[in-house]
C-alpha cells in the first residue's frame, strides 16, 4: 500500500503561481508513471499532466507551456508548478501513481483561482 499526501494547493489570483507537491510513503523509483489529475464539481476528473520513469512528460492542452510536472525519486515526491494560473484551473488537483498493476491517489487539494 502506497500513501499520497498532495500539498500546496490555496487561494491565488489570476495571473499568480503556486506549486503542488506529491509526497508518497515509500520510494518512487520503479513507479510506472506519476500524475496530477483535476476534477471541478460537476465534471468528470481530467488528467492535468503526467510524468514516466524516463521523465518522459505529458500534458493537457489547456494547461501546456504554463505547468510543469518534475519527479524527485530521492525525496519521493512530485511537483507540478503552476505559472500564469486562470480562473478555469480552479479545482481540486489530485496525485496519482502507478506501479505494477496498481493505482494509487491521493485525498487532494484544493486550488482556487480568483478574476
Amino acid at each position: 500500500q502506497v500513501q499520497l499526501v498532495e500539498s500546496g494547493g490555496g487561494l491565488v489570483q489570476a495571473g499568480g503561481s503556486l506549486r503542488l507537491s506529491c509526497a508518497a510513503s515509500r520510494s518512487i523509483f520503479n513507479f510506472n508513471a506519476m500524475g496530477w489529475y483535476r476534477r471541478v464539481p460537476g465534471k468528470q476528473r481530467e488528467l492535468v499532466a503526467r510524468i514516466n520513469g524516463r521523465g518522459r512528460t505529458n500534458y493537457a492542452d489547456s494547461v501546456m507551456g504554463r505547468f510543469t510536472i518534475s519527479r524527485d525519486n530521492t525525496k519521493n515526491t512530485v511537483y507540478l508548478q503552476m505559472n500564469s494560473l486562470k480562473p478555469e484551473d480552479t479545482a481540486v488537483y489530485y496525485c496519482n501513481g502507478d506501479v505494477g498493476s496498481s493505482t494509487y491517489w491521493g485525498q487532494g487539494t484544493q486550488v482556487t483561482v480568483s478574476s
